[in-house]
């Protein structure tokens, strides 16, 4: 069995983000669906979503909202499913959006990560499912691998810019 994931968003202006958490789900091979839901607009519908989730596969669910930044909160109030909540920078230079999301009341979680952070939130969501799927832990490894060999470069690179000056 693949793994799987959803991938939200509040509206259509914020799948920019969650373009870099879709990469990520590619990359690291897990399914995933994509929808617009909308806490304020589709109640219904984001309520629907979060209760059945599970029951259609879902393992871990990805939220992206700006401004009230609600749908993460919806979601997780509806679903026993890990959340992940991606404000995003739409107004207030996103503040508003992290606060919304991040300051879930007792017993209602969200992991958050920073505003934009598109692509965090899609290495979160593999390292959950990594949990059950350890065929990803091997390419989590790989995916630091690379991350720290592109900073070694980086670094070679600044530090021969250096001594050019």
């Amino acid at each position: 069995m693949m793994p799987k994931a959803a991938v939200l968003m509040g509206s259509d202006s914020d799948l920019p983000v969650l373009e870099g958490a879709i990469r990520i789900l590619k990359q690291f091979g897990v399914a995933y669906e994509v929808r617009v839901i909308s806490a304020h607009r589709t109640p219904d519908a984001a309520a629907s979503f979060a209760k059945n989730a599970r029951e259609d596969g879902i393992e871990v669910i990805l939220a992206a909202a700006g401004k009230a930044a609600h749908l993460a909160g919806a979601i997780a109030a509806n679903t026993t499913l890990p959340v992940i909540g991606i404000p995003i920078k739409s107004s207030l230079e996103g503040l508003d959006a992290l606060l919304s999301t991040v300051q879930m009341p007792p017993g209602v979680p969200v992991a958050t990560v920073g505003i934009d952070a598109g692509e965090n939130a899609g290495l979160l969501a593999v390292q959950m499912l990594s949990i059950k799927y350890p065929g990803l832990v091997g390419k989590l490894t790989e995916y630091k691998k690379t991350l720290a060999k592109t900073v070694e470069e980086r670094n070679k690179k600044v530090r021969t810019e250096v001594e050019e000056l």
